[in-house]
């Protein structure tokens, strides 16, 4: 038999090693995918408390520098700010470069998402977690969060979590003028 008169090709027992050993690297890498995804809901979650850190920092300087100064100019979306601190029942506002933001005690309140008709947005819009300035819920989701508010209290996480009560961080507007707003720490355990 000429040896060029022979097919080349793989052996049954070839094949069967490389399918093993495809499954093998399969199996290891499969776990290794998943706590990939929930390293990342884990940085969406600590960017988005970076953000809202922020913003309240922001917005409250914002508001200790003008000093009750109402603004002359109308907000980018309209309006304008009395940059003053605020209460519950008669919040104050300060102007941002996109419109303006609900003050209690100086620092962004927690109010509706989307901010009922009549009142300015707060902490949620003021975080800029979308691209809309005062974003739906819908709109939040389409960027990977969800903010829920409860009173004072606004909640903060990222879809996809296995656990969205564990998988989340609260934003508490500020009490009194001398009990500032609250970030608590993220809980990461049910990303």
């Amino acid at each position: 038999m000429n040896p060029s008169d022979r097919q080349a090709g793989f052996t049954l027992i070839e094949l069967v090693i490389v399918i093993t050993i495809i499954g093998i690297l399969a199996a290891v890498a499969m776990p290794r995918f998943i706590a990939l995804q929930r390293d990342a809901r884990v940085a969406k979650l600590n960017a988005a408390r970076g953000s809202v850190a922020a913003a309240t920092a922001m917005v409250h300087a914002a508001i200790l520098t003008r000093n009750g100064v109402s603004d002359q100019t109308a907000c980018a979306v309209g309006g304008t700010a009395d940059n003053l601190p605020g209460t519950p029942t008669t919040p104050g506002s300060v102007c941002t470069e996109n419109g303006l933001v609900a003050t209690v005690f100086s620092y962004p309140a927690s109010t509706a998402i989307p901010a009922a008709s009549g009142t300015n947005p707060g902490i949620v819009s003021a975080a800029g977690l979308s691209t809309i300035f005062n974003p739906t819920l819908a709109n939040l989701q389409n960027e990977g969060y969800y903010a829920i508010l409860s009173g004072t209290v606004t909640t903060f996480g990222v879809q996809g979590a296995s656990d969205t009560s564990h998988c989340m961080f609260t934003y508490t507007q500020a009490a009194s003028a001398s009990v500032p707003a609250q970030i608590s720490a993220v809980d990461t355990t049910g990303c």
